[in-house]
C-alpha cells in the first residue's frame, strides 16, 4: 500500500461504497486504483462485467423498456393535448402492430403517433381535423398525411368517409354556444341553417377535392353574420389551424352560388350581387328551403295521356235494345278488339248496326265525361298556381327560417344528390378547367394568325379580315403587351408541328422536352435563357428587365430568324 499524496502518511482505508482510497489523517481522496481488468477465455468473459443501464442498488432498467417508457409518454403527452386520454389503449396497440412492439424515438415517432391518433378518430367516425394533429405533433400536413396513408396501407384499412356536417356541428358548438349572450334556441337554428347550407355545398360539389375544415369555417362565419352574431374568420381559423386566405376563398363561392339562386328564381335576381347578397340571404335560403321539401305528387296527365273509356261507352249502348243483336254486335266488338285493331272499316262498322240514336247516345256522355275532367285538371292548375306564386314571392323575411326540410339533418350522398335546392351546378374545378382550355383555344388560334402573317404576309392580310380573334383588355393605365410567354409556347410548339389537342391540355413543360429541348436549334435560345435566369441581384421585375433587355432584343431576333428557316423548310 503507497503513502497520502497530501501529507505522505500511510494510513489509507478502502472505503466500502465506491471502493476509493481515503487518507484517515486528512482525509484526501487518492488517485483510482481500483481498476479490475477483464479477462476472456472461450467460454466468454471473466471478471465482474458493469451492464449499462443500472440505476441504483438491487434495481435493473434496461434499454429497451427505456425506450418503451418514453415513448409511452410521447403518447400520453400528445393524447392529452388533444383531449384524447380515453384512446390510449387503442393507439398503443396500433403502435405495437405497426413497429412490432418495438416502438421508437425522434421526430417520425411523433409523426407516427399523430397519424394512429388521426386513423384511430377516423375508424370511429370521430371529427379531428389533420391539421389539429400537425399543431400538436409539430410537422406539416403534407407529412402528417403522408404517415397516414403509409399506416393506413400497411395494416390495410378502409376509413370510412370524412363527417363534415359532423366537425360543423362541433366546431359550431364549441365556438358559439359557449358564450352566454346567445340562446340555446338561436344555437339550434344556427347549426340547422348551417347543415342545411353545408349539404348544399356538397350538392354543389363545392366540397368536392377540397380541404373541409376551410369549408366549415366558411359556413360558420356565413351562418353567424345571417343571425347577426359577431364572429372573426381570422380568429376561428387560428383556432383551427387553417390559413384564413383559404377560408375567404371558400366564403366568397357560398355568396356566388346564392347569386346564381338568386338571379334564377328572384323577380329582382339581376341586380343580386355578392356585394348585395346578405340582405337578399334570407329570401334565397327561404325559397331553397321550400325548394327541397317540395315533394311533386304524381304528374298530371294530359287528356290525350288519360284518355276515354270509349269502350265501356260502345258496350254499354249496344247492350241496349233487341237482346240477341246485342250480344251478336258485342261478341264481334270484343273479338275486333282482341286482336288489336283499332282502325275500323265500313263494313265491320256496318255489320255493328249501330243506330243514330246509339251513336248521339255515345258522343253525349263523350262529352259529359270529357267536361268533368277538364273542369277538374283546371280546378288543379289554378291551385297549384296560386300555391307556387304564394312560395316564390309571399315570404316573410322576419322569419325565414322553419327548420323543417330533410337537408337540416345528416343526409347520405345519394339523398343530398337527388334533392332540389332550384341550382344544379357543375363542379368549380371542371368549370375552370374548360374556361382555361377555351382561353387556350382562343391563344392557338391567334399564334396560327401571328405565324401566317410571317410566312404569307399577302394571305394573311386577305384573311384577317373574316378572322376575329378576342385579345385581352387591360383597364390599368401601364401598357401591356398583347402576346406573353404562354404565347410564345405555344408559338413554338405549333412551328415544331405539335396537334393543337395537346397543346390545349396546358402541358407546356412536357410538350418542349418532348418536341423542342431536344432540338439543336433551341441551343442559343437557352444559353440565353439561362444567362437571363441565373441571375438574382435584382430585387424587382422592372430592375431584371433593364438589366437583361439586350439578351431579351437576341432572344427575339433568334425567335425571328428560326420562324424565317421554317418559312423557307415550307417552301422548299
Amino acid at each position: 500500500m503507497g503513502s497520502c499524496k497530501n501529507c505522505k502518511s500511510k494510513s489509507l482505508i478502502t472505503d466500502t461504497v465506491t471502493g476509493n482510497l481515503e487518507c484517515t489523517s486528512c482525509g484526501v481522496v487518492q488517485d483510482f486504483d481500483n481498476y479490475d481488468q477483464q479477462t476472456f477465455n472461450v467460454d466468454g468473459p471473466i471478471g465482474t462485467n458493469v451492464r449499462l443501464g443500472t440505476s441504483g442498488s438491487w434495481y435493473d432498467y434496461s434499454y429497451r423498456e427505456t425506450k418503451i417508457y418514453l415513448a409511452q409518454k410521447i403518447v400520453s403527452n400528445i393524447l392529452l393535448k388533444l383531449d384524447l386520454e380515453n384512446r390510449v389503449d387503442e393507439v398503443n396497440n396500433m403502435i405495437k402492430i405497426i413497429t412490432e412492439e418495438e416502438y421508437g424515438s425522434g421526430n417520425w415517432f411523433n409523426v407516427l403517433v399523430g397519424a394512429c391518433i388521426y386513423v384511430v378518430m377516423r375508424k370511429a367516425n370521430k371529427c379531428l381535423p389533420l391539421t389539429s394533429v400537425c399543431n400538436c405533433v409539430g410537422c406539416d400536413s403534407y407529412e402528417l398525411g403522408r404517415m397516414v396513408y403509409r399506416v393506413i396501407d400497411h395494416l390495410d384499412l378502409r376509413l370510412p368517409d370524412f363527417d363534415i356536417v359532423g366537425l360543423f356541428d362541433r366546431v359550431i358548438k364549441e365556438w358559439i354556444g359557449c358564450r352566454s349572450n346567445i340562446s340555446k334556441d338561436k344555437v339550434g337554428r344556427m347549426v340547422k341553417q348551417g347543415i342545411f347550407l353545408l349539404q348544399c355545398m356538397i350538392k354543389w360539389y363545392v366540397t368536392t377535392g377540397r380541404r373541409p375544415v376551410p369549408v366549415v369555417v366558411a359556413v360558420i362565419v356565413f351562418v353567424c353574420e345571417l343571425n347577426e352574431v359577431e364572429v372573426s374568420l381570422e380568429d376561428l381559423a387560428s383556432q383551427l389551424n387553417v390559413a384564413a386566405g383559404t377560408c375567404k376563398l371558400r366564403y366568397k363561392e357560398i355568396l356566388k352560388r346564392l347569386v346564381d339562386v338568386a338571379r334564377v328564381h328572384l323577380p329582382w335576381g339581376n341586380d343580386v350581387s355578392v356585394k348585395n347578397i346578405m340582405k337578399n340571404a334570407p329570401i334565397v335560403i327561404q325559397y331553397m328551403e321550400m325548394k327541397s321539401m317540395y315533394n311533386p305528387a304524381k304528374q298530371i296527365k294530359t287528356l290525350e295521356e288519360v284518355g276515354m273509356d270509349l269502350d265501356g261507352l260502345v258496350v254499354d249502348c249496344l247492350n241496349k235494345g233487341d237482346e240477341n243483336r246485342s250480344i251478336e254486335n258485342y261478341t264481334y266488338y270484343m273479338d275486333n278488339r282482341s286482336q288489336g285493331s283499332n282502325n275500323w272499316s265500313n263494313e265491320d262498322l256496318e255489320r255493328l248496326n249501330v243506330s243514330p240514336e246509339c251513336l248521339s247516345t255515345i258522343y253525349l256522355k263523350y262529352l259529359d265525361e270529357y267536361s268533368n275532367v277538364k273542369t277538374s285538371i283546371e280546378r288543379i292548375d289554378n291551385k297549384k298556381r296560386e300555391q307556387t306564386s304564394k312560395s316564390d314571392f309571399c315570404m316573410d323575411v322576419t322569419d325565414f327560417w322553419c327548420g323543417d326540410s330533410e337537408l337540416s339533418k345528416k343526409l347520405f350522398l345519394d339523398k343530398i344528390l337527388e334533392k332540389d335546392v332550384g341550382l344544379n351546378a357543375m363542379p368549380p374545378s371542371f368549370v375552370n378547367g374548360c374556361l382555361k382550355t377555351q382561353r387556350r383555344k382562343e391563344k392557338i388560334e391567334a399564334a396560327k394568325m401571328r405565324i401566317e402573317k410571317i410566312r404569307r404576309p399577302s394571305m394573311a392580310a386577305n384573311e384577317s379580315g373574316g378572322l376575329c380573334v378576342r385579345l385581352r383588355v387591360c383597364s390599368s393605365k401601364r401598357k401591356r403587351r398583347d402576346t406573353d410567354w404562354e404565347d410564345f409556347v405555344i408559338e413554338t410548339l405549333l412551328l415544331h408541328q405539335v396537334k393543337e389537342e395537346e397543346i390545349e391540355k396546358g402541358y407546356y413543360n412536357t410538350l418542349l422536352d418532348l418536341h423542342v429541348f431536344n432540338s439543336e436549334a433551341i441551343m442559343p435560345i437557352l444559353s440565353i435563357w439561362g444567362s437571363i435566369t441565373s441571375s438574382k441581384a435584382s430585387k424587382n421585375v422592372h430592375n431584371f428587365v433593364s438589366q437583361h433587355e439586350n439578351a431579351l432584343v437576341k432572344l427575339t431576333d433568334i425567335a425571328r430568324v428560326l420562324k424565317e428557316k421554317a418559312k423557307v423548310s415550307d417552301e422548299t
